[in-house]
């Protein structure tokens, strides 16, 4: 639009007469609007880093030392020793007079009186004392933010100590904190020491291996710590000392940006609509207060208007770098490794139908258009009958296919021309959306087999019809269901599930529909339709993106997706018997396992480490002897008791496990780093190496909800959403997340591979569901006479 309004905005005719320039005074204005909110922008950031610079302090406490200090120099007294003095006799400001011999004129120096400069002397020595005062504010907060017993104590026995530990926090913490507010504040992540990594590690592998197998593994590990273990850690320190955090950038290089296989179902997620509701079943509508809202979380991000996370019913922040590159990020493709690219505005999102693309303006003159407006857009894409350009239907495949093929035609043949211009209207864009002309959700007569589908979609779609390099791209179905699907690199999920149900909320709540199911507001039916993106696709490129979609297809077939709500029972039943919820899971999922393929198996579960600057996830190794021990007492029908006592003694060995990952003391990311630490320097080492080539056939996440608290769960239990889910990490193996839905209800997502015999994700669902009975049954007997008359509903 800015640039319609630019070629319409000057216009000029060239005469014998001479040139005549016209100019269009609406458009000049429309430019005007849209360079002020520009300027808006900057001086926004300005203040917010000046807010930020000086917090925990505010920039008004300036001020307050200011007048301290001047009015005590004013009442003859010298709070700062002699230092005003000293500053004084530096000062340039001092009277010098004399004469030269060449022009014999007088040259004076700017001047003060000693009083005058008294005050300046002062008035830089508070400023001095404020700047210091605040480094020493910053400082405490780090040491206090550094403290992580708090997490260890029982709940209910908070000794003395966390609590002048948690007083001294909200103290320091000031008020009103931005959402980047802390980020200077928070301590850098500690590389464990190598020997407790070793001894960790070998005590999470013992239950995997026979006696034989652990001795060697026991063998190897001594190996590499007397060896090449401490030279590795070395390096790993130096690099602590230096990095803001020693293990993020290597994360994100190593894990996600490197791989060459495909990024969908591989590495990419998706977040699911309500499950009961659907606000309109026009799908024009929908996207209208879908992107409205979304566009709504993003001036909050840039005005850092969130308040920032925080550890539920603390007051202990977490890590909010993440936030950074939500929006405008787009993942390209390079041929060794991928790069993630950010920029700092946009005003425009892409927009894909029935195979062909559009750049959709959601501002006009500096305003964000109404979700009415946007519908109008939206609708002007939907009814638009032209017809994709050749090779322009399926272009998208690039980005579900490999890495390598996919850099080099992006290099070749989107380097220049109108396939570069179009090409940077997607990647440049605020995020992409596509509107799919599928109608998905839990409906019909078998709402089971529809809730896989729609999760199927969500995770892979037409394997074209999604743009999977975008930081997140929005789903609008043809019945006014929506969802999204997220890249990985650049976030975890937790921050997308913090944008989706902000999203959510203020979709159903704040914006609302009409009685008839269109969005609220006006429209200016003047607005210029949404740009038909153009594309020169060769024969070349066609047959790369057809080999693209042959590799994404393969896949997506092969991905077997099962999600049920668990109604049984939720978190608040098992909380009043005085247990983690998800430690209950845990070990429901270790007993499903079990039962499901009779052994045990390495088991990851993600936990965040964003107590710490810049970080991301840990791995807490669920499968535990503690576990195993009650799982096989159960199953060999042991005394209930003991079954009992062996359960609560392995749910307290889960929750360790994960304070542990959750402090910085887990056990994969320092190996993998020292794995990265040797491939660098050129050695091998085959303990780091075996470790590293461990398959987790038992992948597991739990998504927090309600993190802003927006609506009334309790009260209107309609407005579930069942969370979102990810593909399976290993060929045999089994991808399960898990969201703790209010106080009923858990939702769980199940993916497996179809080309494994081994594997099926609605068996293995039926088995987690029989496992969280036959447990809240072992700790509370009423419970399974209770339920009797309600079986569990197989899916």
């Amino acid at each position: 639009m800015a640039e319609a309004h630019q070629a319409v905005a000057f216009q000029f005719t060239i005469s014998p007469e001479g040139i005549n320039l016209h100019l269009s005074y609406q458009a000049l204005n429309q430019i005007y609007l849209s360079g002020l909110r520009s300027w808006k922008k900057r001086i926004s950031r300005i203040k917010n880093r000046i807010i930020k610079g000086v917090y925990p302090a505010s920039p008004s406490s300036w001020l307050f030392v200011v007048i301290a200090i001047m009015a005590t120099v004013y009442m003859q007294s010298d709070p700062s020793m002699g230092l005003i003095a000293k500053i004084q006799e530096h000062l340039p400001l001092r009277e010098l007079t004399k004469y030269t011999n060449k022009e014999s004129c007088l040259h004076t120096a700017l001047s003060l009186s000693a009083q005058g400069q008294t005050m300046l002397s002062a008035l830089l020595f508070s400023t001095l004392l404020w700047l210091s005062l605040i480094l020493a504010l910053r400082f405490c907060l780090r040491l206090l933010l550094s403290y992580h017993r708090w997490m260890f104590e029982q709940h209910g026995c908070i000794s003395t100590k966390t609590k002048v530990w948690a007083t001294l926090v909200r103290m320091l913490s000031g008020r009103k904190p931005l959402l980047y507010s802390y980020q200077t504040s928070l301590p850098h992540l500690p590389v464990p020491p190598i020997k407790d990594t070793l001894e960790k590690y070998l005590e999470s592998v013992k239950p995997l291996h026979d006696a034989a197998g652990f001795q060697r593994m026991k063998r190897l590990a001594a190996e590499f710590e007397k060896s090449l273990g401490n030279r590795l850690q070395r390096y790993l320190k130096l690099k602590a000392l230096w990095a803001t955090n020693y293990v993020s950038d290597w994360w994100e290089e190593y894990v996600y940006l490197r791989s060459r296989s495909p990024i969908m179902v591989n590495s990419n997620y998706y977040g699911m609509d309500f499950l009961f509701v659907t606000p309109t079943a026009n799908q024009a509508a929908r996207a209208g207060n879908t992107i409205t809202a979304l566009f709504l979380y993003r001036r909050k991000v840039n005005r850092e208007e969130l308040n920032p996370s925080r550890i539920p019913g603390t007051v202990i922040p977490l890590c909010a770098a993440q936030c950074e590159r939500m929006f405008n990020t787009t993942r390209t493709p390079g041929e060794e490794t991928d790069v993630l690219q950010h920029w700092q505005d946009s005003e425009f999102v892409a927009v894909y139908h029935r195979g062909r693309f559009f750049r959709l303006w959601v501002y006009r003159a500096g305003r964000l258009l109404s979700p009415r407006e946007i519908q109008y857009q939206i609708q002007r894409i939907l009814d638009d009958p032209s017809p994709p350009s050749p090779g322009e239907d399926k272009l998208g495949a690039l980005t579900a296919g490999n890495r390598t093929p996919w850099a080099q035609v992006r290099k070749q043949f989107f380097s220049s021309g109108v396939n570069k211009r179009s090409l940077d209207c997607i990647e440049k864009a605020a995020f992409f959306v596509t509107l799919d002309d599928q109608e998905e959700g839990m409906m019909g007569e078998d709402p089971s087999v529809n809730l896989d589908r729609y999760a199927k979609s969500l995770l892979h779609g037409k394997c074209y019809d999604r743009w999977f390099d975008k930081s997140f791209s929005v789903v609008v179905y043809k019945n006014g269901k929506n969802g999204l699907n997220a890249e990985h690199s650049w976030a975890d999920a937790p921050i997308v599930s913090h944008l989706w149900e902000f999203t959510l909320a203020t979709d159903r709540f704040h914006l609302g529909y009409t009685p008839d199911g269109n969005c609220k507001g006006e429209v200016e039916r003047s607005l210029l339709p949404p740009q038909r993106l153009s594309w020169d696709i060769p024969l070349e490129v066609q047959t790369q993106v057809s080999e693209s979609l042959a590799v994404a297809q393969a896949l997506a077939d092969d991905v077997d997706c099962h999600v049920f709500p668990f109604r049984e029972f939720g978190k608040g039943c098992i909380k009043k018997m005085k247990m983690s919820p998800d430690s209950f899971v845990q070990l429901a999922l270790q007993l499903a396992y079990y039962r499901d393929r009779e052994t045990f198996c390495l088991t990851y579960e993600a936990s965040m480490t964003r107590l710490f600057r810049e970080g991301r996830t840990e791995t807490v190794r669920s499968c535990s002897n503690e576990s195993c021990a009650f799982v096989l007492a159960l199953e060999t029908g042991e005394d209930r008791e003991h079954c009992r006592k062996l359960f609560r003694k392995a749910a307290e060995k889960h929750q360790n496990l994960y304070r542990l990952a959750m402090t910085g003391s887990g056990i994969d990311r320092h190996l993998f780093c020292l794995y990265v630490v040797s491939k660098y320097l050129g050695v091998e080492s085959p303990f780091l190496k075996e470790v590293l080539s461990e398959p987790w056939r038992l992948s597991t996440s739990q998504t927090p909800v309600q993190q802003m608290e927006l609506f009334d769960l309790v009260n209107h239990p309609e407005f579930i959403s069942l969370g979102g889910g990810f593909g399976p990490v290993a060929d045999d193996g089994y991808g399960v997340s898990y969201i703790i839905m209010g106080e009923e209800m858990i939702s769980f997502h199940v993916s497996c591979k179809h080309s494994c015999t081994e594997t099926d994700s609605h068996r293995f669902g039926s088995q987690i569901s029989q496992a969280m009975m036959d447990l809240i049954s072992l700790l509370n007997p009423d419970i399974k006479e209770a339920t009797k008359s309600n079986p569990v509903k197989q899916s």
